[in-house]
């Protein structure tokens, strides 16, 4: 434009030319340069409402004349590439917030999150019914106007006996922190244990007297038909010739059976009065070692692990390793197979195994229930106590068949300890 009004200026014009010529080649650069920020501004301004939409939340603008080749053209495409991907994670933040009210509504366990200040910030309806008192009521409330500042104290995961204002019972309590707004937050949650531990010594009294009344009436059927016989035999006139031999023989069965009884009655003091770990430091080998040497039936094999140290019961964890040995032999001394006793280390626990190559487990439902046994002349308590023991040392016992081969395998998991 320049050169062209130099050009007309300096050249051989008439006046009226050059000025009609002038206005008309300012008039096309204005209207070029209008043009030209039209077409930069106007893609711009709509970029920036687009932003300020996204900004307000509203992800359901698009940005018109999105085309590649053309570097705004792309930058709209990506704009509303994003618009699309924002509107679809808020929708899925939506609907997963949905699902989690919903199921903080209908979970029946209690909710409470307080803040960093002990101020109650959300509840749900189990937790209103057992504050007594809706949500309104309860929100930005102290744990200890509520009652549950000891939930907010202590261990995080404990059984807790307490009194609300909705209800009372035994409490399983699981507290947790997170952060809301770079802020550390509570989560409290409080299940009731009443039910489920009513439940289950309802079902434990059932298989008591079940295993109760069968070892009974194992002992006093008998011992009440030979007396009845026994009574019939001493009415007769004159007796009969064997009758010392069937008196005496009679005697012995009801004697037999009253000891069984007797023994029966031991056995279950013994499985319900384990007493309490005396933890010390314990070398695992050695106490492995010397509890397959006490096995005279067979040649315990040992497979060596680790040197450990355990702070355990010696003595209580022997007889856990005697029971689980004398069993193993049980079952592979008349199959001709093998007993192996081993230890390895994974982590801060232990994990002792006996292996046998008798014919396996047939059914394990049984297992763990005391007084039942496969073996004539079992007591049926060595696999319950052992398993108490275990527990008792925080650790656990399982049996199950071996895969590959042939056998049982019984596997202890204990803490190493201090």
């Amino acid at each position: 434009m320049m050169v062209s009004l130099v050009l007309l200026w300096t050249g051989d014009h008439a006046s009226d030319t050059r000025w009609s010529l002038t206005f008309l080649l300012l008039m096309l650069w204005l209207g070029f340069a209008f043009g030209v920020k039209g077409a930069v501004v106007r893609p711009l301004q709509t970029l920036s409402n687009m932003q300020s939409a996204l900004r307000e939340g509203d992800f359901s603008f698009r940005v018109r004349g999105a085309r590649t080749g053309d570097a705004l053209g792309e930058l709209m495409l990506e704009v509303n590439t994003l618009s699309a991907m924002l509107r679809e994670q808020r929708l899925g933040a939506m609907e997963a917030g949905a699902l989690l009210t919903a199921v903080m509504t209908e979970i029946d366990v209690a909710v409470f999150a307080f803040d960093g200040q002990q101020r109650l910030r959300l509840v749900n309806r189990a937790g209103e019914r057992l504050m007594a008192q809706n949500a309104e009521r309860l929100l930005a409330r102290t744990a200890d106007e509520l009652g549950l500042l000891e939930c907010l104290e202590g261990e995080s995961a404990r059984t807790l006996k307490r009194t609300f204002p909705g209800q009372s019972g035994r409490w399983g309590v699981r507290r947790t922190m997170f952060r809301q707004g770079g802020m550390p937050h509570y989560l409290v949650v409080l299940a009731d244990l009443s039910r489920a531990l009513r439940e289950e010594e309802r079902q434990a009294w059932q298989r008591l007297v079940r295993v109760l009344g069968h070892e009974l009436n194992n002992s006093l059927a008998p011992i009440c038909s030979i007396a009845a016989s026994l009574e019939d035999m001493t009415k007769r006139e004159p007796r009969p010739v064997d009758y010392e031999d069937d008196l005496r023989r009679g005697l012995r069965v009801i004697a037999d059976r009253s000891d069984a009884l007797n023994r029966f009655m031991r056995d279950y003091s013994r499985l319900t009065r384990l007493p309490k770990p005396q933890l010390r430091p314990v070398d695992l080998g050695t106490l492995v070692r010397t509890t397959a040497g006490l096995e005279t039936r067979m040649l315990v094999e040992i497979e060596p692990g680790p040197e450990i140290s355990m702070t355990v019961d010696p003595d209580q964890l022997q007889q856990m390793l005697i029971n689980l040995i004398r069993n193993a032999v049980d079952v592979s001394v008349d199959n001709g197979g093998s007993v192996k006793v081993g230890w390895s280390r994974t982590g801060s626990s232990v994990n002792l195994f006996v292996r046998d190559e008798g014919p396996g487990i047939a059914n394990s439902a049984n297992l763990f229930v005391p007084f039942f046994t496969t073996k004539p002349g079992g007591s049926g308590i060595g696999l319950v106590l052992s398993r108490q023991i275990a527990e008792a040392h925080g650790g656990s016992l399982s049996l199950q068949n071996r895969s590959p081969g042939r056998g049982c395998e019984a596997l202890i998991q204990l803490p190493i300890g201090d």
